[in-house]
């Protein structure tokens, strides 16, 4: 099996430490890395030497614009791909197919999907989005059924519960079709992965619950008469040692508040996101030594403690780091999508230290 791996690129802007990764644009601490044209340009041409495949960008009111910003950075770039994402609900499905067409025109097919149903209920009322999680993913389903169905077709007509669409076309057919990954914890979420994605992709939960997903999608795939590849979002803390590893994990958690780690972690155990709680139930939402937070051998759930979404980094010296990899892509995992704070620093320790060892075959 092939394992890609590719890099997470912070349109919000970056920070240097976990403490760091709070509060609005006025009042957050000065970023290390403003999410500029030049400082991302920058991210995204070492990713592409270090030999990573895509470039995965959030979508949402904390960030900009997932589309635009990718468009701009391709221009900079040769051979990288953008794994975009986005959210269906507020954008058309023909228009959809249409940006895509565009897309791979002008940046020559290097564009992928990430399909992000919805955040948490306050999000997706800053978009006039007020339906509730489940018709979320019906939506979803439906979106995906006209996108696919605009792909294969010169024209596609489609009357469901939220989309009626009559001939749906572009100016110039699609002739790449981008790869579509798909997450999402809950049974619904399962169901629409099953029938419409190309990647499931997970975040970094301990081995024994990721291999128990992965069945749960495997299983629903083959209802539909599919097979799906499996993605793992995670966060790394790479060091030549062990030692340098655990001491940067400390600087990284040094500075949090106990009372804002607690306030956090009873807000992702009450979220809306199957994912997030799950996320959230590794940790007590008490603030303690970074040993204490590793879950499993080699995984480390700092990031948890004030990050929404992925919370977990495999962490360790560089031979350490590759065999997490090893036990993840062992489970049936071929993609990761990776990050780090912060990720200008971070990219190298991965690029340069891990991934020679990961495309070398050595035992790890």
């Amino acid at each position: 099996m092939t394992v890609k791996f590719h890099w997470y690129l912070p349109t919000h802007g970056d920070t240097t430490t976990i403490a760091d990764n709070r509060g609005d644009a006025a009042s957050r601490a000065r970023s290390h890395l403003q999410p500029t044209l030049e400082n991302l340009t920058a991210l995204v041409r070492t990713a592409e030497d270090l030999g990573f495949e895509a470039a995965l960008t959030p979508t949402g009111s904390h960030c900009e614009d997932s589309w635009l910003a990718t468009a701009a950075l391709a221009q900079h770039t040769e051979r990288l791909t953008f794994l975009v994402a986005f959210r269906p609900g507020v954008l058309s499905p023909t228009l959809a197919v249409q940006q895509v067409g565009t897309y791979q025109r002008f940046t020559g097919n290097r564009l992928a999907l990430n399909i992000v149903t919805g955040g948490d209920d306050a999000e997706m009322r800053r978009y006039g989005d007020a339906i509730d999680k489940s018709a979320r993913y019906r939506r979803t389903a439906e979106f995906l059924t006209v996108v696919r169905g605009a792909w294969s077709n010169p024209e596609f007509t489609f009357h469901g519960e939220f989309y009626n669409v009559e001939n749906a076309r572009t100016a110039y057919p699609v002739e790449t079709v981008p790869t579509v990954y798909f997450g999402g914890s809950s049974p619904e979420a399962i169901e629409v992965a099953a029938e419409h994605a190309d990647v499931y992709l997970t975040w970094g939960e301990p081995p024994d619950q990721v291999a128990e997903k992965i069945d749960r999608v495997r299983v629903a795939a083959a209802r539909h008469g599919r097979e799906v590849r499996f993605g793992l979002r995670l966060h790394t803390v790479a060091r030549p040692t062990e030692e340098q590893a655990w001491q940067r994990a400390d600087e990284l958690i040094a500075g949090l508040d106990p009372d804002a780690v607690r306030r956090a972690h009873d807000r992702y155990l009450s979220s809306g996101s199957e994912g997030q709680r799950r996320m959230a139930a590794l940790t007590t939402g008490q603030l303690t030594d970074a040993r204490s937070l590793e879950v499993h051998p080699g995984l480390w759930a700092g990031p948890s403690l004030l990050r929404d979404g992925a919370g977990t980094a495999a962490i360790g010296s560089y031979e350490q780091v590759a065999a997490v990899f090893a036990e993840y892509a062992g489970l049936g995992i071929s993609e990761f999508v990776l990050s780090g704070y912060p990720q200008a620093d971070e990219i190298g320790h991965v690029g340069h230290g891990v991934l020679p060892l990961v495309r070398a075959g050595l035992p790890v």
